[in-house]
């Protein structure tokens, strides 16, 4: 077969993993990343269950996400008097495994750096199906051909919208918004040093304000519909937090005092995304932009198994995409069904006072523990191909 020209949109997660398996599948890859740069930082997110570790251990990266793991951290539950009312467990919190978003981001590029060309500071502005291929327009970069193109550009995908349709067709609000902000407290922590930490956070009906350990120095989640805001002015963003908080007690006002001082900041809401199809013609979505689903727990090693799954068919079928794109779906859908389809904005901030009695309640219950115990038995776990080592087959 042929060399296959493939661009990937996104270089946060799904994408570096999406391009260190089509690499060794021998396709030709580009990715292309709006940032300017690899974004450092960011909150911690966890792999669960052996279909995650299987993928990680079979691209040779488990070892190193091991010695970056954070440690499992508590979350303290306060009232605005400080005084403790619930805590969640990091067992229950942390999944098999957890990482800084920014460790895990050094770690995948660092596999494909070398072999895949990277465009930083640029994005895709339009996208055109042709005879044989995919014509690709950049904001900066000149106009070229790929073969395949792939969206792995999160919950807000480009990709998705230029092919599929606007966002309002596939991402659904779930009446939440949250914010971090700061470096957490394991981001200058050497590899093997990482001890037990504990959060703290206080709620309100409808708020959780949250201080330390792996999410962030600061984290914010509150109930609230669609905001009209700009994703690319944090100084608006970092008001509206400012404005939902105000007149909170605790160490909440010395946390907003603070806030403006943070860099990393990031807010965003809670959404899930919908899509019977994650392919259409030459492109397909990987990850957030496909299945997302906002501090679900799952999207992370989902995008990474996706990346698995999607280049190992496309190896396995040729590079025939619509053989590979096919079965792709069916693979990823079964995969999906396992995953939690709750609401963790309604869990973390439940919008009465009456609600917060119940959930602390339930936190410190034996019920909670039950529930834990069962997910922990309940993991998203399928039965994985070990597809071929192709190296040089495309």
């Amino acid at each position: 077969m042929r060399t296959t020209t493939v661009l990937i949109s996104g270089a946060s997660v799904a994408g570096p993993a999406l391009a260190y398996w089509l690499h060794r599948y021998g396709f030709q890859v580009t990715v292309v990343e709006k940032a300017p740069a690899l974004r450092a930082g960011g909150q911690a997110i966890d792999f669960t269950g052996e279909t995650h570790m299987t993928v990680l251990e079979r691209m040779g990266v488990l070892d190193d996400i091991e010695r970056r793991q954070t440690g499992k951290t508590d979350w303290v539950l306060v009232d605005e008097s400080g005084v403790e009312q619930a805590v969640m467990a990091g067992e229950f919190l942390g999944g098999d495994i957890e990482i800084l978003r920014g460790d895990l981001a050094r770690i995948l590029y660092s596999r494909t750096a070398g072999e895949c060309e990277y465009l930083f500071g640029d994005t895709v502005t339009a996208l055109r199906e042709t005879g044989d291929g995919v014509y690709v327009e950049f904001e900066n970069a000149p106009a070229r051909v790929f073969d395949l193109v792939f969206g792995c550009d999160g919950i807000h995908s480009r990709v998705r919208k230029l092919v599929f349709g606007p966002e309002a067709d596939f991402v659904t609000h779930d009446g939440y918004y949250y914010a971090i902000a700061g470096a957490s407290v394991w981001e200058d922590m050497p590899e093997g040093n990482r001890p037990r930490a504990r959060s703290l956070g206080c709620n309100t009906p409808g708020r959780l304000a949250m201080t330390g350990g792996n999410k962030a120095a600061q984290m914010y989640l509150f109930a609230s519909p669609e905001i009209d805001y700009s994703r690319d002015d944090f100084d608006q963003q970092r008001r509206i937090v400012a404005e939902r908080f105000a007149g909170m007690g605790w160490e909440v006002p010395r946390m907003l005092a603070e806030l403006p001082r943070l860099d990393g900041f990031y807010l965003d809401a809670i959404a899930k995304v919908s899509m019977k199809h994650f392919t259409s013609g030459r492109v397909a979505l990987v990850g957030d932009s496909a299945h997302g689903h906002t501090l679900n727990g799952f999207g992370t090693g989902s995008a990474i198994v996706g990346a698995y799954v999607l280049a190992g068919e496309l190896a396995t079928a040729d590079g025939d995409h619509t053989v590979a794109f096919a079965r792709y779906e069916e693979i990823m859908q079964r995969l999906l069904r396992k995953t939690d389809d709750a609401n963790p904005g309604r869990f973390l901030a439940p919008r009465t006072a009456r609600g917060l009695r119940l959930r602390n309640w339930f936190v410190r219950s034996r019920g909670f523990k039950m529930m834990a115990k069962y997910a922990e038995n309940a993991k998203n776990d399928i039965d994985l191909k070990n597809y071929p080592d192709m190296v040089g087959a495309a």
